[in-house]
């Protein structure tokens, strides 16, 4: 297991990463943290109630590195990467590689920021970032706030309970996700699934689904090792966010095909003033 880590973002890949202000800064009220450009990719990031952060990706500078066009013309928009903070990477990728995965794009020649990957034919279907950052440096990729952020809906932030993530097997899934310091915290099953919940200490947490027979999930997964099924927040009046539509006990669900290639779940979030 490696230590001393925790699960910083989930990043999602766009055309234009300023189409997806209206829902993570407007429908779901995320504070913007920042953003900027670099080659292959510019970015935002906004922050949650608890702390996760989500990430939007666009194409940039896509004729020195064509990493990101490359993925949204194999697969389209939605879930990239999931990024989690190391205090020593190479710590971090000894224990990796003592586990038999093997990094790619390993960097650690930059003084306040060095990282590496787990591809996702090794990450169970999704691209999974190792860093290591330090204070004191990047300070200039950071933009302010831009004019055509959306305003918040409420001015309470959604929360972003977990990232829910599909797995064709589920012991495959809970040997990365362990080995990357997740903590289980609990168990259950669906209809058509069942599922782990694993944490970090900065509230970010990773649910796998495992299909069991056929159903939605296994539909989804197909015959891939793994897939990002969806993002779960709890928010204020979820049946008034646009494109939200009941799925049954309270829960509503917003399809990828109207979100950028990202599925959402959202349950009610519960006032502070209520007492939660």
């Amino acid at each position: 297991m490696i230590h001393d880590i925790d699960l910083d973002h989930v990043a999602v890949a766009s055309e234009r990463a300023g189409d997806a202000f209206p829902r993570y800064t407007g429908d779901l009220a995320g504070r913007w943290l920042g953003g900027g450009a670099t080659v292959g990719y510019s970015s935002f990031q906004v922050e949650y109630a608890n702390g996760v952060r989500v990430e939007v990706l666009e194409p940039h500078l896509v004729e020195q590195n064509d990493f990101l066009r490359r993925f949204l013309d194999r697969n389209g928009p939605g879930p990239h990467h999931i990024t989690y903070k190391v205090v020593d990477i190479l710590a971090a990728l000894a224990e990796v590689e003592g586990a038999g995965y093997r990094p790619v794009n390993v960097d650690v020649s930059h003084p306040y920021w060095k990282e590496a990957f787990i591809h996702p034919k090794d990450g169970r279907g999704v691209l999974v970032q190792l860093a290591q950052a330090a204070g004191g440096g990047g300070d200039e990729w950071r933009s302010p706030v831009p004019d055509d952020l959306a305003r918040p809906r409420t001015d309470e932030p959604a929360t972003l309970v977990h990232v829910g993530h599909a797995v064709r097997r589920l012991d495959d899934g809970l040997r990365l996700f362990r080995l990357l310091g997740g903590a289980e915290t609990g168990a259950g099953e669906g209809e058509d699934h069942r599922w782990v919940d694993l944490g970090w200490p900065g509230s970010g947490v990773v649910r796998l689904l495992a299909p069991k027979g056929d159903g939605p999930i296994g539909e989804w997964v197909g015959e891939a090792a793994g897939r990002v099924h969806h993002l779960l927040f709890d928010t204020a009046d979820p049946q008034r966010v646009g494109d939200a539509e009941p799925v049954g006990d309270g829960r509503y669900e917003i399809r990828p095909e109207v979100n950028l290639g990202t599925r959402l779940l959202l349950d009610e979030k519960i006032p502070v003033s209520a007492g939660r």
